[in-house]
């Protein structure tokens, strides 16, 4: 029918984090079983479904702070656990998780895969890295740069 959206258009795409609310005071990232990258994601959440931050920073060996700075965020959101249970916190720990999770295979790994996202300039891009891009609210771009490639497409 034409006009009608099905879930296989682009607009819908199944890859993106849903946000799920069950009420004002409270929101949680929950990221679809169906993409790649999946499966790295839903290593890091906690019992009610949050992205544990100290789990991420612990594994990819940071601190905390490095990890506010690397996805973009203040100290503060990342320090105070209702900050860190914030939607925005949230987004944003599992944008950097999606592209980690793409890349991982061909990086050799979860912390190889970091330094690229974090060191890394994509030409595509204009050199920049994958970690600015995050921060600029471009993940969605990085994870369809990274789909492209990973079929075939020109880097």
């Amino acid at each position: 029918m034409p006009g009608t959206r099905t879930s296989q258009s682009p607009k819908n795409r199944r890859d993106q984090p849903v946000v799920a609310r069950e009420n004002k005071a409270r929101a949680t990232v929950v990221a679809p079983s169906n993409f790649r990258g999946a499966q790295l994601v839903t290593t890091f959440f906690d019992a009610k479904g949050y992205v544990s931050v100290d789990r991420v920073a612990e594994r990819f060996g940071m601190s905390k702070m490095q990890l506010a700075e690397t996805i973009g965020l203040k100290r503060e959101n990342i320090y105070r656990t209702a900050r860190a249970k914030a939607q925005k916190t949230q987004a944003r720990a599992t944008e950097m998780l999606e592209i980690i999770g793409r890349i991982a295979d061909w990086a050799g790994g979860e912390k190889q895969a970091m330094a690229w996202y974090r060191a890394e300039p994509i030409a595509a891009f204009g050199g920049r890295t994958a970690e600015s891009l995050v921060k600029e609210g471009k993940a969605a771009a990085v994870r369809d740069y990274l789909d492209h490639v990973a079929i075939g497409g020109f880097a």
